[in-house]
């Protein structure tokens, strides 16, 4: 997907008085980033974000569709969980909520062919006229067996700062463990960079493990850090080894803290946008205490990829043994989620996150315009602050769901609509549970921005957590309970 500028100051509407950017400081990291300048071609056209109030909220008279880019990234989470157990308050302006939601397992139908299933539910808050509407967006799983083919460029970071435990370590052990995983028909490179770049190992037929191994064994930790130069050879040795019949990808694993090289990033951001239109995609994997947060984020955002970050040799293997493998294929290309309520119904609404996924009503179905590019199993959710109008009954919303194909580029949508009737009547003891833990992740997140969470206090999330941890057998939702413990510490 192509970049967007971040916006901010964007909040929930008054009545679940749900996060905007800013707030409680600290957190930041300490490394030397490179500045990405915003470019004013790529925001949102007026009609995008016109008719809110400065609350954030939109009232449906006035904007009665709300449309987004889908997006699958996780890394704001992860980089978060991080500084959170470290007993620092994670920087507001990294808190992308929709990440959180997404970091989390739902439990969505899959449907039977390779598009999207849609689903659309909701519950009543507290407040008496207020609502949280989910849409939920889910792509079929694909056998690691039946996938095709792949060529996998590996771009590592070998500068200085990663030479700190838990980055260079972690990086070397995960892509051994990955060589394992992959099937015969898959080739690897691998470059390595530093000042300059190296390329350790060409476009490498599985076949050929131990050779691979020992272009692994070879990355060693030297000078600083020139990103551009190893995106470029990165691109490069994809390029020259590109397959029609294969998933081509380039995959980025550094800190993020560029200090080398070209700081006029929009070259490097437009380099990757070309090829990300001849179909070789970009996935960046964070390491690191210090994060460079909004470059990897905006890479992956140009390269048609994803976002994640690695803080424990336990979510490693889960992204280079388990998720990766799954997930090299595509699903989708440039999908978009367009919600139109009926303003009969529903009085205001406010989208929760993808602050920078926003779009116009007419980039719908506009497929020059980009979306998001999802894989194989991959769930989105998407939550929605509603304030619905006395007595309402009727069709609340209808949500769609368009995407292209990956290779034919044939367009299609699917769509599904909630009835007032639908919604839950209470979000804490009749919603499902797992609306109720994508409620508590986001409201956690808006409280780390601005310490405003659907008018809860840390006290009362971590309550809903621990309770919701018990009734969903969720790992990740204890330790989303200990996260708002340990945020209660520190802040």
């Amino acid at each position: 997907m192509k970049f967007r500028p971040l916006v901010f100051g964007v909040g929930l509407m008054a009545v679940l008085t749900l996060a905007a950017c800013g707030g409680p400081g600290g957190g930041s990291a300490d490394g030397e980033r490179a500045a990405v300048p915003v470019d004013a071609r790529n925001r949102p056209a007026p009609s995008a974000t016109q008719s809110a109030d400065e609350e954030g909220h939109k009232d449906t008279a006035k904007a009665q569709i709300s449309t987004f880019a889908l997006d699958v990234d996780t890394a704001s989470y992860g980089y978060a969980r991080r500084t959170l157990q470290e007993g620092r308050w994670p920087a507001p302006a990294e808190i992308r909520p929709e990440e959180w939601v997404n970091a989390f397992r739902q439990d969505y139908a899959q449907p039977p062919g390779d598009g999207f299933a849609v689903h659309v539910d909701g519950a009543k808050l507290p407040s008496g006229d207020g609502a949280v509407m989910r849409v939920g967006l889910q792509t079929r799983a694909t056998d690691t067996a039946q996938r095709r083919p792949a060529n996998l460029t590996f771009v590592v970071d070998v500068s200085g700062s990663m030479a700190e435990p838990g980055r260079l370590d972690l990086v070397k052990s995960a892509l051994n463990k990955l060589l394992d995983q992959l099937a015969p028909g898959d080739q690897v490179s691998i470059v390595a960079f530093s000042d300059e770049a190296t390329v350790l190992a060409s476009m490498t037929p599985l076949t050929a493990r131990e050779e691979l191994r020992g272009a692994v064994d070879e990355l060693a930790v030297d000078g600083g850090t020139n990103l551009e130069s190893g995106m470029v050879a990165g691109y490069e040795e994809a390029s020259k080894a590109f397959r029609t019949a294969a998933t081509n990808r380039v995959i980025l694993l550094s800190d993020g803290l560029a200090n080398q090289g070209s700081t006029e990033w929009q070259d490097i951001l437009d380099r990757v946008k070309e090829h990300a239109a001849k179909r070789v995609t970009l996935l960046t994997v964070g390491v690191g205490r210090d994060y460079g947060d909004e470059l990897m984020e905006q890479l992956a955002d140009n390269g048609d990829g994803m976002a994640v970050y690695v803080s424990s040799p336990e979510e490693a293997d889960k992204i280079f043994t388990t998720q990766l493998p799954a997930t090299i294929e595509l699903r989708a290309r440039d999908a978009k989620a367009q919600v139109v309520f009926n303003p009969s119904v529903v009085e205001s609404y406010q989208l929760v996150g993808y602050d920078n996924r926003m779009l116009s009503t007419e980039e719908f179905r506009d497929d020059s315009r980009d979306g998001g590019e999802i894989g194989p199993g991959h769930s989105v959710t998407a939550l929605y602050a509603l304030k619905l109008k006395p007595g309402a009954k009727g069709q609340l919303a209808q949500a769609t769901v368009r995407w292209q194909d990956p290779d034919t580029r044939a367009a299609s949508e699917e769509s599904t609509s909630l009835r007032a009737s639908d919604l839950a009547g209470s979000v804490w003891s009749e919603a499902p549970v797992r609306l109720q833990v994508d409620v508590v992740v986001a409201a956690f997140a808006g409280y780390l921005r601005d310490k405003k969470a659907f008018g809860l206090d840390l006290s009362t999330l971590g309550e809903h957590a621990s309770r919701l941890a018990t009734d969903s057998e969720d790992p990740m939702v204890a330790e989303l309970a200990t996260l708002i413990e340990k945020a209660r510490s520190v802040g």
